[in-house]
């Protein structure tokens, strides 16, 4: 089954001895096209922090009940590494955050529900550590330009080969939080109907002027799925 990612947000995530908080943003790879994190709010038991998650520690989710189970302690949470989640997450700050938490260094998942199934795209590869995780980019502390929000990419234009299709405005995800395709909203030339955009047909993301170039007609748009 398929989710839009803004669905998503507000699950709640326990741990295995009570509830942690509110799942609050993601990062994804926009390369593997992967969640990579979990943000997640803690409440006052935890004074308001932000923690990351890796998905590798999720077990199966609850849609039910809009939960994400994760095989963590509350101790083991209120005791990770403080890591600010409105600035930009070092290499330094990964690095510390797997080795705290005793992930493979050759396995970012860590093995739960999501990294047992390859669901970061990773496990197969056994890429080196420093490799596999990233940081959000930014000039002072370099890292891997490939992490993003996902609230990042709200807005950014969507460029056909023989036209603009309108701005992303959403991620589906399937149940493996594999993002499959973005949906777009198509303004004024389809009515304000939106579409769904596999992230297959993406040729080229421009962070700089906010969009992604898609190797598809402006016609093969039309023609694909509308997001309902």
């Amino acid at each position: 089954m398929q989710r839009n990612i803004k669905s998503l947000i507000g699950f709640s995530m326990g741990a295995t001895d009570g509830e942690i908080g509110k799942v609050d943003e993601f990062y994804f790879d926009d390369q593997t096209w992967t969640i990579r994190y979990l943000i997640v709010k803690t409440g006052g038991w935890l004074m308001e922090r932000k923690v990351l998650i890796s998905p590798g520690a999720l077990r199966e989710p609850d849609w039910e009940n809009r939960c994400f189970p994760v095989n963590l302690t509350r101790s083991q949470i209120k005791h990770s590494p403080d890591i600010d989640t409105e600035k930009t997450v070092s290499r330094q700050h990964e690095l510390e955050l797997y080795s705290y938490y005793g992930w493979p260094y050759g396995d970012p998942t860590g093995g739960g529900f999501y990294g047992h199934m390859g669901m970061m795209g990773m496990v197969e590869s056994r890429v080196p550590f420093e490799a596999a995780i990233g940081a959000v980019h930014n000039e002072e502390e370099p890292g891997d330009p490939h992490l993003r929000s996902v609230s990042e990419i709200r807005g950014y234009r969507i460029l056909a080969v023989d036209g603009e299709v309108g701005e992303a405005v959403d991620l589906i995800v399937d149940g493996h939080l594999k993002i499959t395709s973005l949906v777009v909203d198509t303004g004024s030339w389809l009515a304000g109907k939106k579409v769904q955009i596999s992230t297959e047909w993406i040729k080229e993301i421009n962070w700089k002027s906010l969009s992604f170039t898609v190797d598809v007609s402006l016609q093969d748009v039309k023609n694909s799925q509308e997001y309902k």
